[in-house]
């Protein structure tokens, strides 16, 4: 329902506010931008961009395994952190999966941006008042300055001077990251993709003189997943790039199934510093 988010938006060519008629955003300088059918709004700027987007086949990959409630405490920690009525901006919101259950827990309102067409359309049949956008989020967000309430960054890149610029005041920047110990058994199993062991310190370091971290919160505990699932897992993040369905059937052979497999992230709140004149 992209209406109902429409005032969170700007143009991304000159920044200036968006209207809505006709199934196209335009704006003060003349600048439109046509709906999808399926009700998403491309709002790429002119820099162009080397980053792969999701396929089809890891979307759906990642939807089986969310929908299978393997990740709820994580979207539970996060929700909690969402107040009510807030404006929530998901940036990399994948299938839109975060972003939904923190607008329902809050009953506020959404915007999920991700550089995937097919995950814009899976964002934007999300029931409730949440728009979709097709953006990159290393460029500057569409969006206008100081009206997110809460910012999510899941298992995604961080834009950290763009959060700061949409945060309202009083905003908060959730960041979910995994820790070196997450899925550390399929990771031995199959050679996916590990944690750097350094994130921890990179993410810390890439907010500082933006952020200051109010809280963090180590969300751990182990699940059993059937050979099936572990696919999913692999093959529903970058992984996917370099394995296949069949790799990873074939270096699962021998191992338990189901397997015990270890969730352990962290979520962390940050607050935007303030700033001051000199």
């Amino acid at each position: 329902m992209l209406s109902a988010v429409v005032d969170l938006l700007c143009c991304p060519v000159c920044r200036a506010p968006f209207e809505c008629a006709d199934r196209t955003l335009w704006c003060g300088q003349g600048h439109s931008f046509d709906l999808a059918k399926q009700g998403y709004v491309t709002l790429l700027g002119g820099a162009g961009n080397s980053f792969r987007s999701d396929t089809s086949e890891m979307l759906s990959a990642r939807t089986r395994f969310l929908d299978g409630g393997f990740f709820d405490p994580i979207m539970t920690a996060v929700s909690g952190n969402c107040e009510d009525g807030a404006a929530v901006l998901d940036v990399g919101a994948g299938t839109g999966h975060y972003l939904a259950a923190a607008v329902h827990h809050a009953g506020g309102r959404g915007v999920g941006l991700d550089l995937s067409k097919l995950a814009a359309r899976q964002i934007s049949r999300r029931s409730g008042p949440i728009g979709a956008v097709v953006a990159d989020g290393w460029q500057p967000f569409p969006i206008a300055d100081g009206m997110i309430d809460v910012a999510l960054s899941i298992f995604s890149p961080r834009n950290v001077p763009e959060f700061s610029r949409v945060l309202a005041p009083g905003g908060r920047l959730i960041v979910v990251s995994p820790t070196p110990r997450h899925l550390t058994e399929i990771v031995e199993a199959v050679g996916m993709i590990g944690v750097d062991k350094d994130k921890a310190v990179r993410i810390g370091n890439s907010m500082s003189g933006h952020f200051t971290r109010a809280e963090r919160t180590l969300v751990e505990y182990p699940i059993a997943l059937s050979h099936t699932q572990v696919a999913d897992v692999v093959l529903m993040g970058p992984s996917a790039f370099h394995l296949t369905e069949r790799d990873v059937a074939s270096r699962l052979s021998g191992y338990p199934d189901p397997m015990t497999v270890t969730v352990s992230v962290t979520v962390a709140v940050y607050q935007a510093d303030s700033v001051t004149d000199s």
